[in-house]
């Protein structure tokens, strides 16, 4: 099945070769979930602050359960710092 990744400022290093911008489509095998595609990308954990599947925020509790879906857009974003 497919999904859409959607990385924000530094974290869009981590997103495969033929990305356009901010975004990529990947196959992904049946049943994999959010910690599965963030450790095939290779992304430190701790650089991830906020993760949105389809529009929908997911605890990071819940990475380990939470199931993509075919057509998902799997959207991340690194701590922010303001000033």
């Amino acid at each position: 099945m497919k999904i859409t990744l959607q990385f924000y400022t530094m974290l869009k290093d981590c997103l495969p070769k033929g990305a356009e911008g901010n975004k990529a489509e990947i196959e992904i095998e049946d049943g994999a979930t959010i910690q599965n595609i963030i450790e095939r990308q290779n992304m430190p954990q701790k650089m991830i602050n906020m993760v949105m599947v389809s529009g929908t925020y997911v605890a990071p509790s819940d990475f380990t359960s939470h199931e993509l879906k075919d057509g998902d857009t799997l959207s991340m974003w690194p701590p922010l710092a303001g000033g």
